[in-house]
């Protein structure tokens, strides 16, 4: 520190801020214990400078202050570069910033360009610290995957290789190693994120590469999840044409072909239908003979609206495997779906904007997830009466009184609340309630909604890219409220680490009781289980056969994964 320096900092007596480095406020003389334009200092002000800048020194090395941080972070430059540039980030509720950038070890250290996906490195500085750890047998099972796919994926020997087989359709010998899973973009936008996990999930347990159809806007939401190679199903794939026609219907689906007796060899692809409707021969799908049958295709087709990672778990071939993988039943998608979903560059811009202008600086932040399965737009009454109901008697939110309380001992703690709804109506009356009358608390509430839609618009690329970020706003919050049956909500909260408080879906328009209920997982809900067991050959209730298999409290014949131990 030079004499210039010394100067300054003594020149001020305000107090300092350690984001900048310096201190503030009008200068004034040196006392008359030294000169007001010489070097010397008198002992008293020189320890008093010294303990100053230290702990001025020791704040901004530590990263905190304040809940507020200094990061060196690249931005973009002209050319494609970047520069490192010194930026504060909002608060951090949570304790010290998780400045674990790989997220526990889920994603890969090196192969990627940071400012071509910013989202990839830069969510640990606005998610909050989770126990959920992955296992160190999954990140071990990551790091060979990548392998894999940049081994096997498209631009290589081994991919021209097997797409050539393809079209002719004869057996090959060659790098009998590489194997493909293509998933078919279709449904809505929570679907496919449900149903592109659960298609990752089957190719790490059968060691396959996983390609994606792109769509309308898959290469537009997410940023590649695999270093130096692409999940991207090339646009020259030769059933590209064919992709989006496949039904229940189509001969090359396993369901047909074991109707019609069909063999299956290398040189044959097989279609998965998994949707929703598939029929009981499409669901042999999740037998262990069938798989054995099933793993002798190089190429698998898949088309699914989904989520089907639970039945997985009750196949005896993979029983082990998922044991070492996940330690933690209730937490499969959480850490697939941190690894896998990064939102793309145009997509974190709505993300970070949204969170930095409207929920930093709240002390809590609660999430509130509106779906209406009605086919009248609404709002309805009885939706709203739910959800005031669902947020006030579990304490997520307070009480409003009629007359104003005195002023607050403290500073009133701010509560964040942040809707998601194709309708403004909720919302509109949530915000106005809270404006016009004081709490019962003295909590600070203020109310947002990113956009309404009004209705569902799934293949539109400016209404994904909206719902795309409001689902990971919604991940972001600290208590969240989901509505049953809702894909959406099950992204957030797997994505967020929560265990929501799910509002069961309303009959004949009356509110439920109770409106809600804690869910006992975080984990999405298979909406369309088989009920069949493979070795008997007979119906039986899969949500029943074992301790962390369960029924969903949302939709009752579903069924989802759940902690052993969960009351």
């Amino acid at each position: 520190m030079d004499m210039k320096r010394i100067r300054r900092l003594s020149h001020s007596h305000t107090s300092p801020d350690p984001l900048k480095g310096e201190f503030e406020g009008e200068a004034l003389p040196f006392s008359h214990h030294g000169k007001k334009n010489g070097s010397q200092i008198s002992i008293p002000v020189f320890v008093l400078l010294i303990c100053v800048v230290g702990i001025t020194l020791f704040v901004v090395t530590s990263g905190v202050h304040r809940s507020e941080s200094i990061v060196t972070i690249a931005t973009a430059g002209g050319g494609g570069g970047g520069e490192a540039k010194r930026v504060s980030l909002s608060r951090f509720r949570n304790g010290p910033i998780n400045k674990d950038r790989t997220v526990g070890g889920l994603l890969a250290t090196s192969g990627f360009d940071d400012l071509s996906c910013l989202s990839r490195y830069r969510t640990a500085f606005y998610r909050k610290n989770i126990p959920h750890k992955p296992s160190r047998y999954l990140i071990q099972k990551l790091r060979a995957h990548e392998s894999l796919q940049k081994r096997c994926g498209p631009g290589t020997n081994s991919y021209r290789k097997a797409v050539e087989q393809l079209r002719s359709g004869q057996r090959s010998n060659f790098d009998q190693d590489c194997n493909y899973l293509v998933w078919i973009s279709y449904s809505g936008l929570g679907n496919r994120i449900l149903t592109v996990a659960s298609a990752f999930l089957y190719s790490l347990l059968t060691n396959r590469v996983l390609l994606i159809d792109r769509g309308k806007d898959m290469e537009d939401l997410f940023c590649e999840p695999f270093p130096e190679t692409s999940w991207l199903l090339p646009l020259d794939f030769p059933l590209t044409n064919t992709l989006a026609n496949f039904s229940i219907t189509s001969p090359e689906s396993y369901g047909n072909m074991i109707k019609n007796k069909v063999g299956v060899h290398k040189g044959n692809f097989i279609y998965l239908h998994l949707d929703h409707g598939y029929n009981d021969n499409d669901k042999l799908f999740f037998c262990e003979e069938d798989q054995k049958t099933i793993q002798n295709a190089r190429w698998l087709m898949l088309r699914s609206d989904i989520y089907f990672v639970p039945s997985l778990f009750l196949n005896s071939l993979f029983k082990d495997e998922l044991n070492q993988l996940f330690p933690e039943r209730d937490a499969v998608f959480h850490h697939l779906g941190r690894y896998l979903f990064h939102p793309t560059n145009p997509v974190w811009g709505l993300i970070t904007r949204y969170y930095d202008s409207y929920l930093a600086k709240a002390d809590e932040i609660v999430g509130i997830q509106v779906r209406v399965f009605e086919i009248d737009p609404g709002p309805f009454r009885h939706v709203l009466d739910q959800i005031i109901s669902c947020t006030q008697n579990e304490g997520l939110l307070p009480q409003i009184v009629e007359h104003e309380i005195g002023p607050p001992a403290t500073k009133p703690k701010s509560k964040a609340v942040l809707f998601t709804s194709l309708n403004m109506g909720y919302y509109e009356h949530i915000r106005s309630m809270y404006w016009e009358s004081p709490t019962s608390t003295g909590e600070i509430v203020s109310v947002y909604q990113p956009s309404y839609e009004g209705y569902q618009q799934s293949e539109r690329n400016k209404h994904n890219r909206k719902a795309w970020a409001e689902m990971y706003l919604l991940s972001l919050t600290d208590k969240l409220v989901t509505s049953g049956w809702s894909t959406f909500g099950y992204v957030a909260q797997g994505l967020g680490g929560l265990k929501p408080w799910i509002m069961f879906r309303p009959e004949n328009r009356t509110v439920p009781n109770p409106p809600c209920r804690r869910d006992m997982s975080m984990e999405p809900c298979f909406h369309s289980p088989p009920f069949y067991d493979c070795q008997k050959k007979k119906g039986i209730d899969t949500g029943k056969l074992v301790p962390h298999v369960r029924h969903c409290d949302d939709i009752t014949w579903g069924i989802k994964l759940v902690d052993e131990d969960t009351s």
